[in-house]
């Protein structure tokens, strides 16, 4: 026999008693628990119980009784028509959610749902992950990404889920530097003369000029690579002059790119250009030999931390980077430490 629930417009909740609790609550992991039987559902649960079947009804408190159709058109809530895809789609996995603001969650995540580990539920006290859940034309401002999942429906309804989460790139590339090489500031790069060979062959900095034939090559390095190495004395330009011709080829990127650049190079990470892959940087963690480099781990985007995503972007930055088996990440450059957040496609 399916039940009735009671919408309560003063909490937003819907009030189902009767043998509720064992049968939603308890086997199911539907709602959080009342007086008695009694138990509490959130209205996206309620909607999922009546799109079932399970729910046979919804009486408001002028006595009307909503079936599926009728309470979903009554929801005006912001987000809920995608926030319910998501969870049906969840659900239809075997996975158990709930709003995370329920009071059974200790220290809730400002996040739409917890996700509990597939198995397990409410009684268990373990979330899974934390679950943010936007339509594709939501804009996703930088300060906002946290540890979790990002599920993004799309004008068809379809679900794309991403893995969020902090990065704290390492790596073991550990090379000492000449002496003040010979070097002449370009238009938009750096020719660095007669340096040691291990200044690219090992430290994988800059390229060489292609028919010289010297037991020493003649390098050709960015803006980024030539401050860098001005910056720590081992070619002989000012660095000041050299970060001012970035800041006048690039403008305020510049800045930040080689902040991150920069970091990356002192975390023992070899960063390179990433524009044939549409990014900043691709970066090699354990170089040692540039005859023996194999693939890069990460593409790297510069992004001010006050940047705001759109969904569409980070979809395509995310599968570019799973096609040629790399992780996105994107750096945030403010006036503090750098964060790192890396993004990737999720099947739950």
């Amino acid at each position: 026999m399916s039940l009735e629930g009671r919408y309560d417009d003063e909490t937003g909740v819907v009030r189902v008693g009767s043998d509720a609790r064992q049968r939603y609550h308890d086997s199911r992991g539907y709602g959080y628990p009342l007086s008695g039987n009694e138990i509490a559902l959130a209205p996206v649960e309620a909607a999922h119980l009546l799109f079932r079947g399970d729910l046979e009804a919804v009486v408001d408190d002028a006595g009307d009784r909503l079936e599926f159709r009728s309470f979903v058109a009554r929801e005006p809530g912001d987000g809920f028509g995608v926030r319910f895809l998501v969870y049906a789609d969840l659900r239809s996995r075997g996975f158990y959610l709930s709003p995370a603001a329920e009071p059974w969650v200790d220290d809730p995540p400002e996040t739409d749902f917890a996700v509990f580990p597939r198995g397990k539920g409410p009684g268990d006290g373990e979330i899974g992950y934390a679950l943010t859940i936007i339509g594709e034309r939501t804009d996703v401002p930088a300060s906002d990404l946290s540890d979790g999942v990002l599920a993004v429906v799309d004008e068809e309804s379809e679900i794309t889920y991403f893995d969020v989460s902090r990065e704290d790139p390492r790596g073991s590339s550990e090379n000492e530097l000449p002496d003040r090489c010979g070097a002449d500031l370009l238009a938009d790069r750096v020719v660095v003369w007669d340096p040691p060979l291990e200044l690219y062959e090992e430290a994988f900095y800059g390229q060489p000029l292609e028919g010289r034939e010297y037991d020493r090559p003649t390098l050709q390095c960015s803006l980024l690579e030539a401050t860098y190495l001005a910056e720590r004395g081992a070619i002989d330009l000012d660095p000041a002059t050299v970060r001012q011709r970035g800041r006048e080829v690039e403008g305020e990127r510049f800045r930040r790119r080689f902040r991150v650049y920069a970091a990356l190079r002192d975390r023992g990470i070899v960063p390179k250009t990433g524009y044939k892959f549409g990014a900043d940087f691709r970066t090699y963690a354990d170089v040692e030999s540039v005859d023996d480099l194999g693939h890069s781990e990460l593409l790297v985007r510069v992004h001010p931390d006050g940047y705001v995503f759109e969904p569409r972007d980070l979809a395509l930055d995310v599968r570019l980077a799973h096609g040629v088996r790399k992780t996105m990440v994107f750096a945030l450059v403010g006036e503090g430490e750098i964060e790192w957040w890396s993004l990737e496609r999720l099947t739950p």
